[in-house]
């Protein structure tokens, strides 16, 4: 059978959750200027699976009506329940580079206990590529979470503030080489004389890995 707009419906409007993932899932058919209304209601549908699927596709939905996307996502990040539907909301505004939301984005950060609604936000922050976003990166680098710390790491690459290299100097000597090749990336992106240096220092990494992401950066 045809996957059309009307098809969609049916399913989005079905009593059945499964239905309506269903539904979500086969949106990616449709031309996006058809599916993103039938997606609009599923941000706040009653069941979370359905929710997260939804606020998930609006990374890609939401340049058909970045205004409205701007909302649902804010709404989002603000009022659900569920930390991984927060921490969709905040893939799909950094997916967006919906930078209006930066405040936004930084006080959910220092006010929420969700580590992965903590991960989510510092990979957004560095994805936006706003430089306001530069302290609150430099708190993450203090997190407790070692993956959210790593994230931290890389986004403050993707920012490209030449001052971070200071900052992340002290990672070189990390015990998780995860750690260590992020810093690689990082410092490879930022440039500059400190940053070769310390990448020449990471060309020795014990992990051999590491050392030959390093070498791969300095030539």
């Amino acid at each position: 059978m045809d996957i059309t707009p009307d098809s969609v419906a049916t399913l989005l409007n079905s009593e059945d959750y499964g239905d309506r993932l269903t539904g979500i899932n086969q949106l990616r058919q449709l031309d996006p200027k058809d599916a993103f209304p039938l997606i609009e209601p599923l941000v706040n549908d009653t069941n979370v699976r359905v929710r997260y699927a939804a606020v998930s596709q609006l990374s890609s939905l939401g340049e058909v009506n970045r205004e409205k996307s701007l909302a649902l996502l804010r709404d989002r990040l603000h009022n659900e329940p569920e930390a991984d539907v927060q921490a969709a909301a905040a893939d799909a505004l950094g997916g967006l580079k919906l930078t209006e939301t930066l405040d936004d984005l930084i006080q959910l950060y220092r006010q929420t206990e969700e580590w992965l609604v903590e991960f989510s936000i510092i990979a957004c922050l560095g994805e936006m590529g706003d430089p306001k976003a530069y302290d609150v990166l430099i708190e993450a680098l203090n997190s407790e979470n070692n993956l959210v710390k790593t994230v931290a790491i890389g986004s403050l690459g993707e920012l490209g503030e030449p001052q971070a290299v200071e900052a992340l100097k002290p990672f070189i000597n990390d015990p998780d080489w995860q750690v260590r090749s992020r810093l690689v990336q990082a410092f490879s992106r930022l440039g500059g004389e400190q940053a070769q240096a310390l990448l020449q220092q990471l060309s020795n990494d014990e992990a051999e890995q590491v050392a030959e992401e390093a070498k791969k950066a300095l030539n």
